[in-house]
């Protein structure tokens, strides 16, 4: 059984950067086909896929937040790690990780329970 864990602080103040932590339990994250994703729903909004990072270390960003987004990895400590520059209350939001398997398609097969980020000065 898979597990995935969100950590970070709740709150963060306007063009500050959010930084969240995803610690992952039960399998690694440099398994094939996995792609190991950032999600995140705002108030009102549907799911905000943000990007992942796949099993050999690539990268991959939604066109939207490119320019502001960055995710990284830990293998030693089987975690990845979300930063989100500049935010404004807008990026408001409950934000998870999330464990796409990619091999036979492109769906999650294992979540986060979320943590909510609340962008405020």
């Amino acid at each position: 059984q898979v597990q995935l864990q969100e950590s970070g602080p709740g709150l963060v103040k306007p063009s500050q950067t959010l930084s969240l932590t995803c610690t992952v339990s039960g399998g690694s994250i440099t398994t094939t086909y996995y792609y190991w994703s950032w999600i995140r729903q705002s108030p009102g909004k549907g799911l905000e896929w943000m990007g992942a990072i796949g099993y050999s270390g690539n990268t991959y960003y939604s066109p939207s937040l490119k320019s502001r987004t960055s995710i990284s990895r830990d293998t030693s400590k089987n975690q990845f790690t979300l930063q989100l520059s500049t935010v404004t209350p807008e990026d408001t939001a409950v934000y998870s990780c999330a464990r796409v398997e990619g091999g036979s398609g492109w769906y999650v097969d294992y979540w986060g329970q979320g943590t909510q980020v609340t962008v405020s000065s």
